[in-house]
């Protein structure tokens, strides 16, 4: 019974943990398109950056 109930929860982990990853991978995703439309749409004049830091 207790092989059963260990395996059940490293399989409850591993789930949780790819569900975050996907999630965490999904979210570098989008902040690399909003980087990106910055990098374009930034204005002509001044420094060249759109962002402040």
């Amino acid at each position: 019974m207790v092989p059963l109930l260990l395996v059940l929860l490293l399989a409850l982990i591993l789930f949780g943990a790819g569900f975050a990853l996907k999630a965490l991978w999904w979210i570098a995703v989008i902040v690399l398109v909003v980087w990106l439309l910055g990098f374009v749409a930034r204005p002509k004049g001044g420094s060249g950056r759109w962002y402040r830091w």
